[in-house]
């Protein structure tokens, strides 16, 4: 089983870059997009319900082209979820869930509080909001695997300027103790690429600013974070930084 997920940064954009005839050769089971920036409405285009894939979107309803998450799927899921019952994270378009059996995918867009103090206040919110369900996943005895842009890196590896970014959204201690929290112990949720890259630094996003990207000065911060139960299931991942859609990186695992 293949699953990718991604930050499109605006479906539409990315289709313009090509990211719709590189994913026909991916061969992916599963795909999680991000920030699809885009009501279903605009995407009637056929290049938007990919040739062989069941596609569902969840919009954001509190302000058009932002936001937004969607799953394409070979397999029909035997249930789509798209409502956690938080209405202010809910009507963002954050998240979206298929279901297959007992095992579930996510496709996540965690809030981002780079662009101010208020933001920044409902990242937190929604990681407090989010702990006890994603326990309650935890424990639930059904397979998880969470796809997404979390905006929030795990460790010095995880981002090429470290120290002077300490005090910056998406490596603020309190929001690293969070997701490290997560993934404290070996009944914790598991990081797909650092049980398969213990040492990696490999990063998944860059900032449009100066030449981050040709100076690799990037961040990890795009996961499939999965159920214990899948630890072992975890056969290889890799993050495709080239062809560039976005100013994020496809994430791709492969599972046996």
């Amino acid at each position: 089983m293949r699953i990718i997920s991604f930050n499109a940064n605006g479906i539409r954009s990315a289709a313009t870059k090509g990211f719709f005839d590189w994913l026909k050769t991916q061969k992916a089971d599963v795909v999680c997009l991000q920030e699809t920036k885009a009501q279903e409405a605009q995407l009637t285009d056929a290049a938007f319900r990919p040739d062989g894939h069941h596609c569902f979107y969840r919009d954001a309803i509190t302000k058009k082209g932002y936001s937004g998450v969607a799953i394409y799927s070979r397999r029909e899921p035997d249930e789509v979820r798209t409502s956690l019952g938080w209405p202010p994270f809910d009507d963002e378009g954050r998240y979206i869930e298929a279901r297959y059996g007992n095992l579930s995918v996510v496709s996540f867009y965690i809030p981002s509080g780079s662009s101010g103090e208020q933001r920044q206040g409902f990242k937190f919110e929604a990681m407090e909001w989010l702990r006890p369900t994603l326990d309650q996943w935890l424990a639930s005895g059904r397979d998880y695997v969470l796809c997404g842009d979390w905006n929030i890196v795990r460790s010095r590896l995880d981002i090429r300027n470290w120290s002077s970014n300490q005090k910056n959204s998406g490596c603020l201690p309190a929001e690293r103790d969070w997701l490290n929290g997560l993934c404290a112990d070996e009944q914790g949720w598991v990081d797909s690429y650092r049980t398969l890259h213990p040492d990696g630094e490999d990063y998944t996003w860059w900032s449009n600013r100066g030449a981050a990207r040709a100076n690799n000065v990037g961040w990890r911060i795009d996961y499939q974070l999965v159920t214990p139960s899948l630890r072992k299931k975890l056969k290889a991942c890799a993050i495709h930084a080239t062809p560039r859609f976005s100013d994020h990186a496809p994430y791709v695992v492969d599972y046996t």
